[in-house]
């Protein structure tokens, strides 16, 4: 797959070589092989259908959860944006939101119109992230609000799927191979636009105190080790936090080049300067070495990692 000839005709925007570390919140990584940016679901549909099944394509959000290696990424990665970041607020107190639609704009959307998504407004990302990862905040999960969502298979076929059928799970979900979020439906629960406000400004207080939100990061760069059920609701009696497993080994602020666990939350791995990827990702294994010598509990990454490391 060296040349546009090789791939389907879109109505979109296809770039060869395109560079993805402008489209991630760690501004690192490599080129994509092809950035393809859907015009809307009919044209990444037929792009897909077309496509030769052996070209691997991966789905990008907005880079908020992910480190892309420095090598870049083979094959075509899918950027959605306008045509998929729609919000809708429905009279039976069901949401629409468009895979790009960013996670604070459907919760500030949907508080205006009265219905309840303000666990929304801190995660960082779009939904179409949030409902792949089971996204939550402050004791409400993706898993506790869906109804539905809308995906397009690597044949093409576009499909709704109940949640119940994305066994949705701390941090994770079942989908498709190779299907693309496109749109998800939430059931939003009415209560008072003023009311909603307020639970969201406290949040944001809340989650700048806590969290380097200035600086240069991907979110949680691991999962809570322990105390989760499987639909992903958190269990406020147990203890067991990242962090506090990091901390505890003695890896707040620890640094590799211009990756550094950051001294104000060391769940968050952060590009303090001229980083690379490959520091990055280096980091963040040492420390689940660390972590696991010090504590024998081994962390999973919650940060995605794709692509080629560097030459």
């Amino acid at each position: 797959m060296s040349a546009a000839a090789d791939l389907p005709a879109v109505r979109g925007r296809l770039t060869p070589d395109r560079p993805l570390s402008d489209l991630t919140w760690l501004r690192v990584g490599g080129p994509a092989q092809w950035l393809f940016q859907p015009a809307d679901h009919e044209d990444l549909s037929d792009f897909l259908r077309s496509l030769d099944a052996s070209v691997p394509v991966f789905p990008m959000g907005v880079g908020s959860n992910l480190i892309v290696r420095d090598g870049g990424v083979r094959g075509v990665v899918i950027r959605l944006g306008r045509g998929f970041n729609g919000i809708e607020i429905g009279d039976d107190g069901t949401v629409r939101a468009g895979a790009a639609a960013l996670d604070a704009h459907v919760a500030r959307k949907a508080a205006k119109a009265g219905r309840d998504l303000t666990f929304l407004r801190t995660i960082p990302g779009a939904i179409g992230g949030a409902v792949r990862m089971n996204a939550g905040c402050y004791g409400t999960y993706v898993a506790d609000a869906l109804r539905e969502v809308t995906v397009i298979r690597r044949d093409g076929a576009i499909e709704v799927l109940p949640a119940p059928e994305l066994d949705l799970a701390y941090r994770s979900s079942r989908l498709p191979e190779g299907a693309v979020i496109v749109e998800a439906v939430f059931d939003a629960p009415e209560a008072a636009p003023e009311t909603l406000e307020a639970r969201m400004a406290e949040q944001i207080e809340k989650r700048d105190a806590s969290q380097p939100t200035k600086d240069r990061t991907a979110g949680s760069t691991f999962r809570n080790p322990a105390g989760f059920s499987s639909t992903g609701r958190a269990d406020d009696s147990h203890e067991l936090k990242a962090w506090k497993v990091i901390e505890a080994a003695g890896l707040r602020g620890a640094r590799l080049g211009g990756a550094v666990m950051n001294e104000k939350h060391p769940n968050f791995l952060t590009n303090a300067g001229e980083a690379t990827a490959a520091e990055l990702e280096t980091l963040g294994e040492k420390v689940r070495k660390r972590v696991y010598e010090h504590s024998g509990l081994t962390l999973e990454w919650e940060i995605m990692r794709v692509g080629e490391p560097g030459a």
